[in-house]
């Protein structure tokens, strides 16, 4: 090595040694995330995807599969077995005319793991009196939680609660109730507690199946997991969303065997049928699809990978609204 080289390498040990402390610098942790709202231009129409938190499943609940199909599907996803982390998703649709929220959340119902809907939409820029409607997918407490505040108040005054009419006479009936298994009475109660305050206000209203709520959203039947359980199709200049509510608990497992259903399903064999319609539906179109409990924002894309078999295909991250595919 010539006497060049030689002092060169030695300039470069003195250099790093003198910024050695530099390389030392410590920050303080933040230890917060991001404020969870994501969002999406839908022709004329802005979606809002909400963050309501996470919860942990247990694996036990799917059926319908063997334990090492299981086991394999979970690890190829990288998802926790024998519990997977599920996200709980809202959506918020600006149409121009109206503010619509698609499910409320937890609200106090779950725990401290979920029940972020007001906090994560207050960051997006909306504040509960703004809202004017209120549509729900199905009445189970994570859904329809987040419709009171902690004092028991209705949380959205000026906006009408909008539900089918099968999932409503369902969860509000009290000879229903009696006749249900004793795991499952709890549920009735948080959905007629949640619906009270706006039943007595009289802004609880009910539709049938397949019902324009307003232009550019309409009610799909989707039921099986819950007796009226509703998707919503929302529509802006051609450009298509829908918003499926619980078709899919697991997505590491359920897109590929859509015939796993979850224990909280309560018709097992129609809510089967429809997720596999439904999956079938969207992947031929090449629709976007969001729900509730899909890795959040949860909105994306249904690819078909042979007969009856699907991959889930989120979206990509934008820094700018972009418009959803147009049919």
């Amino acid at each position: 090595m010539s006497k060049f080289f030689r002092l060169i390498l030695a300039l470069g040990v003195i250099f790093l040694m003198g910024h050695a402390p530099l390389a030392q610098a410590k920050a303080p942790k933040v230890q917060t995330q991001v404020p969870g709202y994501y969002r999406l231009q839908l022709g004329q129409f802005e979606i809002t995807a909400l963050y309501d938190g996470a919860i942990e499943l247990d694996t036990k609940l799917l059926h319908n599969i063997t334990a090492s199909d299981l086991n394999r599907l979970l690890s190829r996803m990288f998802v926790g077995n024998p519990k997977m982390q599920t996200a709980v998703n809202i959506y918020l649709i600006n149409t121009g005319s109206h503010l619509v929220l698609v499910d409320t959340g937890a609200g106090n119902l779950f725990g401290p793991s979920l029940g972020y809907v007001l906090q994560n939409m207050k960051a997006a820029g909306y504040g509960p009196a703004q809202v004017d409607t209120v549509i729900i997918t199905h009445m189970h407490p994570d859904h329809i939680g987040g419709l009171l505040d902690p004092r028991g108040q209705p949380l959205f005054p000026n906006a009408k609660i909008m539900v089918s009419q099968r999932e409503s006479d369902f969860w509000l009936s009290k000879k229903v109730a009696a006749g249900a298994p004793t795991k499952d009475q709890p549920y009735f109660t948080m959905a007629r507690n949640s619906a009270a305050p706006y039943l007595t206000r009289s802004q609880w209203q009910t539709f049938k199946e397949g019902s324009v709520l307003m232009p550019g959203i309409q009610a799909v039947k989707a039921n099986g997991h819950t007796p009226g359980h509703t998707a919503y199709a929302v529509e802006s200049e051609g450009h298509r969303l829908l918003i499926w509510g619980d078709l899919v608990h697991a997505h590491a497992v359920q897109f590929a065997r859509p015939g796993v259903s979850i224990d909280f399903d309560t018709d097992q064999k129609q809510a089967i049928a429809t997720r596999q319609s439904i999956m079938k539906t969207m992947a031929a179109g090449k629709s976007l699809v969001a729900g509730m409990h899909l890795p959040f924002p949860g909105i994306g894309h249904v690819r078909a990978d042979g007969k009856c078999r699907y991959s889930w295909v989120p979206i990509e991250f934008e820094s700018k609204a972009v418009s959803g595919m147009k049919k």
